[in-house]
């Protein structure tokens, strides 16, 4: 594909705002008709390009999730931290965002209860491992078998006594993931502490984010739990919605 005739119908059909058909790529782009129609199937093939509601064209999974891991992580959190300061205020707990990245994950943003007088524990920023806490797993389970039989066959590191390292365990939490909606962490990672995390969905693109709540496993018992993680996951579909609409735009 040469480079500059892709880019010519990429801008098409995005600056249509809507799905275009390729009769209508090949007018905006005045280009010869053999070769339009050709670009339009090898760029459909490629993901640059998704084909919907009978020959009409939009811009491709690929695309979209190139401009979601594109965004900067200033750009991120900016837009995800007054969203995670009303939970953090209606949780009284530290809620945090978490991005896929380099095959791993990292918790990128924390927000705090603004109550001074009361206590949190603060998650730390940085990389957590993919097999033992709730931000990693939640966004392993939501993701293709392959990356997960990846997590599953290579080596689980035992950070407390709690830290489940079994591959079929571990399999089996995955598919319990899948049918809550939300990851669960309890003292694997550090004794006393625990955490809940949903993913961060964005279409078809899948899960790169998650968002999760942590605190004393005196205070997040198993009730508390499920009810973080279900506000949690409301909460991850309306901020999915919001950076799918950003990567779009990007």
């Amino acid at each position: 594909m040469h480079l500059a005739r892709v880019m010519k119908v990429l801008e098409a059909v995005a600056m249509a705002g809507r799905p275009v058909t390729a009769s209508e790529v090949q007018q905006l782009t005045d280009l010869p008709r053999p070769t339009c129609y050709r670009l339009l199937h090898s760029m459909q093939a490629e993901q640059l390009l998704d084909e919907v509601s009978s020959g009409r064209f939009i811009v491709g999974e690929s695309l979209v999730r190139l401009a979601l891991l594109g965004q900067t992580d200033v750009d991120i959190c900016r837009s995800a931290a007054p969203t995670l300061q009303r939970a953090a205020d209606d949780l009284g707990e530290a809620v945090f965002l978490s991005r896929f990245r380099n095959r791993g994950v990292e918790i990128i943003h924390v927000e705090v209860p603004g109550d001074a007088k009361r206590s949190f524990v603060h998650p730390g920023l940085g990389f957590r491992p993919m097999h033992a806490c709730s931000c990693s797993k939640v966004i392993a389970a939501f993701a293709d078998d392959t990356f997960r039989q990846d997590i599953l066959s290579g080596p689980m590191r035992s950070f407390t006594e709690y830290t489940r390292c079994d591959p079929q365990r571990l399999s089996r939490e995955f598919d319990q993931i899948l049918s809550s909606g939300y990851a669960e962490c309890v003292q694997e990672i550090e004794l006393g502490v625990s955490s809940v995390a949903a993913p961060v969905q964005i279409g078809s693109v899948g899960a790169l984010y998650s968002i999760g709540a942590t605190g004393p496993v005196r205070r997040f018992t198993k009730d508390r739990r499920a009810q973080i993680g279900e506000q949690l996951c409301q909460m991850a579909q309306k901020m999915g919605h919001s950076l799918q609409v950003a990567g779009a735009a990007a």
